[in-house]
């Protein structure tokens, strides 16, 4: 596969916002992915209205691979917001959502993750980072973004995202898989 891509017109291109979506655990008797549809359906009552979503994928969890496996997904959202205002609308429908923050990585009803603002970066000194800090290594961000944004490339590692996702071990991207079904 090839990755000679003008990156000026490949990132001109992709200079949306982009959001990963995930969850394990049941909110008021709802299942994970029916968790994050309703999650999905919110976004647009909060300034966020969803351009693009990916279907479902499945994720083993980690660290614990006892823990209950998560439901994945990636959105392309349309706002005027700028990028704290999108952070803090995404934590406030994590926490209308019943997320609690026990410690890192533990099980959780629903994680709302800002993973590029409009291809801009920021560094650890600014409130909101991005591209985000974790994605490099992460399938169950990339394999859903790369759905809905197939010529993305990082602006901050300038790597497209297939470069990004076979980064990944094999074992690591073997293991995310589409749950079946799509969303909305």
């Amino acid at each position: 596969m090839s990755f000679l891509l003008d990156l000026n017109e490949s990132t001109q291109r992709y200079k949306g916002v982009y959001i990963a979506l995930g969850g394990n655990l049941a909110f008021q008797r709802k299942t994970p992915i029916e968790t994050l549809q309703l999650a999905l359906n919110a976004l647009s009552d909060n300034g966020l209205k969803v351009i693009r979503v990916s279907r479902p994928w499945r994720t083993p969890a980690w660290p614990d691979p006892r823990d209950p496996f998560y439901i994945n997904a990636a959105a392309e959202i349309q706002t005027d917001l700028n990028a704290e205002a999108v952070l803090n609308q995404l934590h406030d429908l994590e926490n209308r959502f019943g997320r609690v923050r026990t410690r890192t990585n533990s099980p959780r009803t629903l994680d709302l993750d800002l993973i590029d603002y409009r291809g801009e970066v920021t560094s650890l000194e600014e409130k909101v980072i991005t591209p985000h800090p974790r994605l490099r290594g992460r399938a169950f961000v990339l394999c859903p973004l790369r759905e809905i944004a197939p010529n993305w490339i990082c602006p901050r590692h300038k790597l497209h995202i297939d470069q990004l996702i076979g980064e990944i071990p094999k074992a690591d991207r073997k293991a995310v898989r589409l749950a079946g079904g799509a969303f909305f």
